[in-house]
């Protein structure tokens, strides 16, 4: 079984020790650990972080007390309400967990220097030199452990996961949880990773699991039963169907190697629950404009163009559905649409793109009131690979992605709202900036970071 801070686990001599490369922390609970760090009347106590204090939105976040009683990600307020009575909902303060993020990194870094930050939540740490040591590392996780609970709060808690690379050693982390410290290294992969289902691997979802259910993959025991193959990598590939399922097939023996340059994001979107005020055709235009506003910094920010624009609106029922998903009531009641587009990154064609988008939703009274919205830039092309028209000297293509980089480095510097179409002014109170799981506002680089340092 994988190394963990069990006292039962065997002791190891550091002259036979295995070694491990990385060392990934996923703070737990973290929006609601903090909730109850700045307010010690919640601890121990159920509580949801929400959007907003209705009870036609859902769950962001949800305290250990809170998922103890069911209550997760994506639980709709009234839902959780049932589960569990006592629960107690915080609006969520999206600067304030921005504020402790940065403390933990501050904290991480008085053990280790943190090699990138993957979310919110997440970020990863290479080991280096004696480091490497499984015995070393295990007390080097303790010691990250110790430094976030004495130098940022008591209850932000985190599991650590120890591995060869950086793929396993997020697996570890959800292998305990709370509070975990789990190593998985190359002498107890093929045992440990047997214990697993197919979706606690990062990357399978339901679509993924039923791709590979169809080609007699079922369990984790069948999977690692190709992967020792002679043929185990082009096998592996053939059943992902894409590079991906080659990576998998080094990333699950324990191989430890960097993404191709090339590999970047393919679609970036927003979603919101819209409050009631805004459940209006006028008011939810204005919130779909602000959430392309956003994802179109962002896709700009990394230097990508979007080939194809998608739209999806939710609408208010007679009845909601218990278990539904986020969108609300039913699956009838939401519409999805998409138009591809010449690569492009400005904001008025992608304007006119979503404005077209919006003219073809359904209409009628079952359509009045939008309840939820999504808005998503996909195709992506990095700037390297982008193929210019034979338009882009002529229809003002240039002058407009030059005003929007100009836009784009105001509304950073001085906060989103300084340079924007008019039409979306009046989605800010509804839909302030949030931070999703995945970004954080304004990290800095921590490639290399701190490495001679350690030598």
């Amino acid at each position: 079984m994988a190394t963990s801070t069990n006292p039962a686990s065997p002791s190891l001599s550091a002259a036979h020790a295995p070694e491990v490369n990385w060392l990934f922390l996923d703070l737990n609970s973290y929006f609601a650990s903090v909730e109850q760090e700045v307010r010690p009347e919640l601890r121990n106590r159920p509580v949801a972080v929400v959007p907003s204090l209705v009870d036609t939105t859902c769950c962001i976040a949800a305290s250990y007390e809170a998922k103890w009683r069911g209550v997760k990600t994506g639980t709709m307020v009234r839902e959780a309400r049932e589960l569990c009575p006592e629960i107690v909902f915080v609006e969520g303060r999206h600067e304030l967990y921005t504020e402790y993020h940065n403390k933990i990194i501050k904290a991480v870094e008085s053990c280790i220097p943190v090699t990138a930050v993957r979310s919110i939540d997440e970020m990863v740490c290479q080991l280096i030199g004696r480091e490497r040591s499984l015995l070393a590392a295990m007390d080097l996780g303790r010691r990250v452990k110790e430094a976030i609970r004495k130098q940022v709060g008591s209850t932000l808690r985190c599991s650590v996961g120890l591995a060869p690379n950086q793929y396993l050693a997020k697996i570890a982390t959800d292998m305990e949880k709370p509070d975990g410290l789990v190593a998985l290294t190359k002498d107890v992969l093929k045992e440990a990773l047997a214990t697993l289902k197919l979706q606690d691997l990062p990357g399978v979802g339901a679509r993924t699991e039923k791709r590979l259910n169809e080609k007699g993959i079922h369990s984790m025991a069948d999977l690692m039963a190709v992967l020792e193959n002679d043929h185990g990598r082009e096998q592996t590939g053939e059943l992902w169907g894409s590079v991906w399922g080659e990576r998998m097939w080094h990333w699950l023996n324990g191989d430890d190697f960097d993404l191709d340059e090339n590999e970047h994001a393919k679609s970036m979107g927003h979603q919101h629950v819209l409050a009631p005020v805004f459940r209006n055709p006028e008011g939810a235009w204005a919130v779909a404009h602000k959430l392309l506003h956003k994802a179109a910094m962002r896709m700009r920010g990394e230097k990508l163009w979007a080939s194809r624009i998608g739209l999806t609106i939710a609408f208010m029922g007679k009845s909601r559905m218990r278990g539904s998903s986020p969108f609300g009531p039913s699956r009838s009641e939401s519409w999805s649409a998409e138009m591809r587009l010449l690569e492009c990154q400005d904001n008025a064609t992608l304007i006119n793109a979503l404005r077209k988008l919006w003219g073809e939703r359904p209409q009628g009274p079952a359509y009045r009131q939008p309840f939820f919205l999504s808005v998503v830039l996909s195709g992506l092309v990095p700037e390297a690979r982008h193929t210019l028209t034979l338009f882009d000297a002529q229809d003002g293509s240039v002058g407009r992605q030059r005003l929007a980089e100009t836009m784009d480095t105001l509304n950073h510097k001085y906060g989103m709202s300084t340079l924007a179409p008019a039409t979306m002014l009046a989605a800010y109170e509804s839909a302030p900036t949030r931070i999703s799981f995945r970004t954080v506002p304004e990290i800095f680089d921590h490639s290399q970071k701190g490495i001679s340092s350690r030598l």
